[in-house]
């Protein structure tokens, strides 16, 4: 209340444009910016393979998190939401993310957020993940989020309305209880869908009005597409696109340029996942470029020694202008003669 949040600090000394833009654009969904990106997936095949025969089995969506998590570690603006025209820092990582106990027409539905430090490596996304996916897999399991729902979906429908009604005035005036943050998948740094695993391509999701994302991802299912090598030869390749949706509120483009090359660049290279975020929060740029053989050149050194050979039959020089001179000689005393 009054500009307190528990699950966010007010950012302040905004300039005039940061300031202003909310209040042009009230809702999230009336500042939604649209981006795809298109990821080749040989950087990370390769990657894969390498590591599954070290004995780790990593897939595109543990890559993918981790990427996420460390986008939203060093660029601290992405991490941002805004509530009533006010801009907030949110106090924690976060990323939520719908799974499907059974992949049929009546299969549940069950959406997970996890959250993290913005340090770990790609074994601990992974292991987290993998861990909190096969807990709500169980059958008897019921998670956190569809407990609290399904109280309120046993009401009728105009208390159901007028509850939720209540929810989010709390949410606006920042008095809505910690537990209900905590378990709403709606107030998150980042959501997820995994298109890829129905064999969907990606789409461009909406952002929510309620709740506090301002990011989506959507992640689709690998294609090949035609590309350009080095400026000169087309080829084909296969690629991963990723389409996100952005809250434009939250930074100006030129931040999220950079942010979106960021994550482009730790896609091209994740071994530098492999690796837990360094205590300064920055990540190393030697890690971001991409390892390339250079030919080494065998220069020959000559010795005293060694003897150069002149090649043999070695073709005259023509000199027109000296043998056009011998030739003038010639005429004048071929003339005289006679």
């Amino acid at each position: 209340m009054f500009g307190f949040r528990s699950d966010g600090k007010k950012v302040k000394d905004m300039n005039i444009i940061e300031k202003a833009g909310p209040y042009f654009m009230p809702q999230r969904i009336d500042a939604v910016n649209l981006f795809s990106m298109d990821v080749p997936c040989a950087p990370l095949d390769e990657f894969i393979l390498k590591e599954r025969r070290n004995g780790n089995h990593y897939t595109y969506t543990h890559i993918l998190f981790a990427t996420l998590i460390r986008v939203l570690y060093t660029r601290k603006k992405m991490n941002r939401f805004l509530i009533r025209g006010s801009t907030y820092q949110r106090n924690y990582i976060s990323i939520s993310m719908d799974i499907k106990k059974k992949l049929e027409d009546e299969g549940e539905d069950i959406t997970l957020k996890l959250y993290f430090t913005g340090k770990e490596s790609l074994a601990e996304v992974k292991q987290m993940l993998d861990d909190e996916i096969a807990k709500n897999l169980k059958p008897e399991e019921v998670h956190k989020t569809t407990k609290i729902a399904g109280k309120f979906c046993h009401l009728p429908d105009f208390l159901f309305r007028w509850a939720l009604a209540i929810i989010r005035w709390l949410d606006k005036h920042g008095m809505m209880p910690k537990s209900l943050i905590k378990a709403s998948p709606f107030h998150t740094s980042c959501f997820v869908t995994n298109l890829k695993s129905i064999k969907l391509p990606a789409i461009y999701h909406h952002l929510y009005n309620f709740g506090t994302t301002s990011m989506f991802v959507a992640m689709g299912k690998e294609a090949m597409k035609p590309y350009v090598e080095n400026n000169k030869e087309l080829k084909v390749g296969k690629f991963l696109t990723l389409k996100f949706s952005l809250d434009e509120r939250i930074a100006d483009g030129f931040y999220m340029a950079r942010t979106l090359k960021l994550c482009k660049d730790l896609l091209a290279n994740p071994e530098s996942l492999l690796d837990k975020m360094p205590d300064d929060g920055t990540i190393p740029k030697r890690l971001l470029k991409k390892k390339t053989k250079k030919a080494k050149k065998v220069v020959k050194v000559k010795t005293k020694k060694e003897k150069v050979k002149k090649p043999k039959n070695k073709p005259k020089k023509i000199k027109p202008l000296e043998n056009k001179i011998k030739h003038d000689k010639k005429m004048k005393k071929l003339d005289v003669e006679k």
